[in-house]
């Protein structure tokens, strides 16, 4: 029970009655919908074609006039039934069926017709479109197009204009807020609806309900109609607030208790409200309430009056104590305050003195170094002179050396065109492909690439550039390293075709990589790195051009090697044919050389101790080379 008594208290309103305005009102929807309603006088009784005057004489009942006593209608159970017992008594008179009946007397008119259900054969067609046709006829007959208009008194043009609502029994409309109307219009509860609505047999809207009312006489429905289970009339026009929904029912506006009022007459006979005894009476006690309090008010007046009179002096001490009190607590802040700002101010000057002080120190130390600095000046200034004159010698020299260097490399692995074909070199009188190894000699190749290899090598050493793929110089076997590349299973690669052709082009590729660093330094650009031996050409003809004579070798070098390489090592002491294979490939090579200084040759003198010495390699290599 006590539930059921919460649920009441929940579906009741928030708002009274009289705090209903138009501001409240969020929607409006409308519940069943009829556009054309049923008519207003009552019927007799049903009407039936046979009860319609003149039916028979009908253009569609003459033809079949004569054969209506062979059809029979749809009978119901009771006219089953009936029909049973009309046929179970027949049978067992049989006698009595056999003799005909007595004729009936002309005077008594027409037989009485049988009673039998209402036809339903519309209903019970095999075809189920007829059935859906029939369905859709009868729907779209109760369905309209809907839209509304809120009107108010002393407003010349509509508050508010619904969006229609297509093809709906039960049409609901959007939302909307009348406070953007402004307060003439928000704060009101009278109001005008007019409902306008079209079917498709209409050719224009027409209006079918207008409604004035007052927003207090509405009745509420609950939170929701969910919880509203009654059947509303015809066209309801339900308003939705947002304490609930409101409807109106009977359209009349509360009624309000009001006070009694009584009556005296003057004079003349006319009868004037008056108030009432109690009303009097409350008035009377009013104003003796008043008058107490009055006189009250007067008499502690007075009392404080005559204390703070006779209490003048210990209240004026009181107040100069407190206000001593509160200059001496106003005192000493202000004397920690200033306190602190002096031990601030005395230590920021002990600060400021240290600082000069150091900074004094520091200009007389800086004035030392500088009258020293300016005592070495003279004679530093003269060495710098010889430094820059001696860089500027050793520069040259340095570039004349590499220019005798890169003569004496083009001299040991000469590279020279290839007639007829363009781009085409050979690198000690064997031919090199540019990256392209498709139908070549695979010992040739192998050959030319330890050449090309070791010259790569040997420029990097001698111009000072470390290379970033390194090579491993084995001349027919060389091999080149990639120690940049990630993920890579193996970081060497071949310099000679191998079984794994990619493995030898990606070595190949590497090899032109260095080549391409080496030109980059020089500041050389390079139009395709796949041409290996123009590119490297190209490379040593820029480090060989100069107009200056090309200086003379220094003491070791080669000449430094050479008496270590005419005498065979340990291990081939016992090769004799290599030995004078060596000593005539020397003896040929010294003979081509006119004169020590002329175009940077290669001259042989073994007679001159060795004191420098270059990049070493194997022995196969130098051999090789030899």
């Amino acid at each position: 029970m006590a539930d059921d008594n919460a649920g009441g208290r929940r579906e009741r309103p928030w708002h009274f009655p009289l705090n209903r305005k138009l501001r409240h009102l969020q929607s409006i929807s409308v519940r069943n919908l009829v556009v054309t309603p049923p008519p207003t006088k009552p019927r007799g009784k049903p009407i039936d074609d046979e009860d319609v005057p003149n039916s028979l004489q009908s253009p569609s009942k003459v033809p079949i006039a004569d054969v209506n006593h062979s059809l029979h209608p749809s009978r119901s159970f009771t006219d089953l039934k009936s029909s049973a017992t009309t046929n179970h008594r027949s049978g067992s008179h049989k006698q009595a069926a056999a003799t005909p009946p007595p004729p009936q007397p002309a005077a008594a008119g027409p037989p009485l017709r049988q009673w039998h259900r209402r036809n339903t054969m519309p209903w019970n067609a095999p075809n189920p479109r007829a059935r859906q046709t029939k369905l859709e006829e009868i729907t779209s007959s109760r369905m309209a197009d809907t839209w509304f208009s809120l009107h108010c008194d002393g407003v010349e043009k509509p508050v508010y204009v619904s969006e229609p609502v297509e093809h709906a029994t039960n049409p609901s409309f959007q939302s909307f807020d009348l406070n953007m109307c402004g307060p003439s219009v928000s704060r009101r509860d009278h109001l005008t609806v007019k409902l306008w609505a079209k079917t498709r047999a209409m050719g224009d809207f027409v209006l079918l309900v207008e409604l004035r009312l007052c927003l207090q006489s509405l009745q509420f429905l609950g939170k929701s109609l969910d919880s509203f289970h009654q059947p509303l009339p015809a066209n309801s026009i339900l308003f939705h607030f947002a304490d609930g929904v409101y409807t109106n029912l009977t359209d009349l506006p509360p009624v309000l208790a009001a006070a009694p009022v009584h009556y005296f007459k003057t004079a003349d006979g006319v009868a004037m409200s008056t108030s009432s005894y109690e009303a009097l009476m409350k008035l009377a006690n009013l104003d003796d309430c008043i008058q107490d309090a009055l006189t009250t008010r007067d008499r502690i007046e007075a009392q404080i009056n005559s204390i703070l009179d006779r209490e003048q002096r210990g209240v004026a001490a009181a107040g100069n104590l407190s206000q001593a009190r509160n200059k001496l607590a106003v005192t000493k802040h202000a004397i920690a305050t200033e306190r602190r700002h002096l031990h601030s101010a005395a230590r920021r000057r002990d600060e400021l003195v240290n600082s000069i002080k150091t900074r004094r120190e520091a200009m007389e130390h800086g004035h030392d170094v500088q009258a020293r600095a300016r005592s070495h000046l003279p004679d530093a200034q003269s060495k710098l002179g010889s430094s820059a004159r001696l860089l500027d010698k050793n520069t040259e020299d340095s570039k004349g050396q590499i220019r005798r260097i890169s003569e004496d490399l083009l001299t040991v692995y000469p590279i020279e065109p290839i007639p007829n074909k363009p781009l085409a070199f050979t690198i000690a009188g064997l031919a090199l492909p540019n990256s392209d190894f498709t139908d070549v000699d695979r010992d040739e190749v192998a050959a030319a690439l330890g050449y090309t290899a070791h010259l790569v090598y040997l420029l990097s050493f001698y111009l000072s550039t470390p290379i970033p793929y390194a090579i491993n110089p084995y001349l027919s076997r060389s091999f080149i390293q990639d120690p940049v590349s990630a993920s890579l299973p193996q970081r060497t690669f071949p310099l000679h075709p191998a079984s794994v052709q990619y493995r030898f082009e990606y070595g190949v590729f590497l090899l032109n990589k260095d080549i391409e660093f080496l030109l980059n330094v020089q500041g050389l650009r390079v139009l395709d790195i796949r041409h290996t031996l123009p590119n490297l050409k190209y490379l040593l003809y820029v480090l060989t051009a100069g107009t200056s004579e090309i200086p003379a070798r220094k003491a070791g070098g080669i000449r430094g090697l050479l008496p270590g390489r005419l005498t065979p090592s340990m291990s081939r002491r016992g090769s004799e044919e290599s030995v004078a294979t060596r000593e005539s490939v020397v003896s040929r090579k010294a003979m081509m050389s006119p004169a020590p200084k002329m175009n940077g040759s290669l001259v042989i003198d073994r007679t001159k101790p060795t004191t420098t010495a270059i990049p070493s390699f194997p022995d196969t290599a130098a051999s090789s080379v030899a």
